[in-house]
């Protein structure tokens, strides 16, 4: 590996180290009070202390997250079929969802709670709500994009419509999908940890509730620094699933480096 391809490599890293000292360093050199604005040591301490506290809200909120991004992505990658594989479909229904995504999600969160009352489902829901979205939007532009061109080509070969979504169409559209994958699970845990600090009595959400109201400012952004590391994860899962399977896709920006 070049000394360049290695710095890259190691660049979030070192970001990150040079960040938390900086931190640190304000933090001591202003006498900054840990019931404002908590030192990275005052986090990581808090973070050791609870870390039974904290494991069982994080696994509450990471499943819960898990099953709302399971259904977001069910019936983005249907949505996105059905507007991107007909015209009518996409101009009636596109501008509605473009529509709906404006609607702020925390607002559907007592509406949820009225429905499905205090726990799991309207923080499954209002993950599902925040995130299926720019699965179907990507899903829809792979299939729409798709060129008259090469359609032509096929359809002259004896494809038909179906053929030409199902065998061209979709593995086209796999880089725009998991490019979605990468952005929605990030909103996802937004999505939960959101309804979690109105209508649960567990999760990230509620502990983050719980440490403000009791001014434990240090275990609140252990908490945020949980999310955080989780939605990275999985940030960084998909992103290896996208290499391994959609390499063909990226093969040339790879080679230009």
């Amino acid at each position: 590996m070049s000394p360049s391809r290695r710095l890259e490599a190691w660049s979030p890293w070192l970001l990150l180290v040079a960040t938390l000292l900086l931190w640190q360093a304000v933090c001591s050199a202003f006498n900054v009070s840990e019931f404002i604005f908590p030192s990275p040591a005052r986090i990581w301490a808090q973070l050791v202390e609870f870390k039974g506290e904290i494991a069982k809200h994080a696994w509450r909120t990471f499943w819960v997250t898990m099953v709302g991004f399971g259904i977001a992505i069910v019936v983005g990658v249907l949505l996105g079929f059905l507007i991107g594989s007909s015209r009518i479909a996409y101009a009636a229904i596109y501008p509605l969802m473009t529509g709906f995504n404006a609607l702020p999600k925390a607002a559907f969160v007592p509406i949820l709670v009225v429905w499905f009352g205090i726990g799991v489902g309207p923080a499954v829901l209002t993950a599902f709500l925040i995130s299926f979205f720019p699965i179907t939007v990507n899903i829809a532009t792979g299939l729409a994009t798709l060129e008259p061109e090469l359609e032509d080509v096929l359809r002259v070969l004896g494809a038909k419509r179906w053929d030409v979504l199902v065998k061209v169409g979709l593995p086209r559209s796999m880089p725009y999908f998991f490019g979605s994958l990468k952005v929605a699970i990030t909103l996802a845990f937004v999505g939960t940890t959101v309804s979690e600090m109105t209508a649960s009595n567990e999760g990230i959400g509620y502990l983050l509730v719980s440490a403000g109201s009791s001014m434990q400012m240090g275990l609140a952004f252990a908490g945020l620094v949980v999310v955080g590391a989780m939605a990275m994860a999985m940030y960084e899962f998909f992103s290896l699933l996208e290499k391994r399977l959609t390499g063909w896709a990226h093969r040339g920006s790879q080679g230009g480096h």
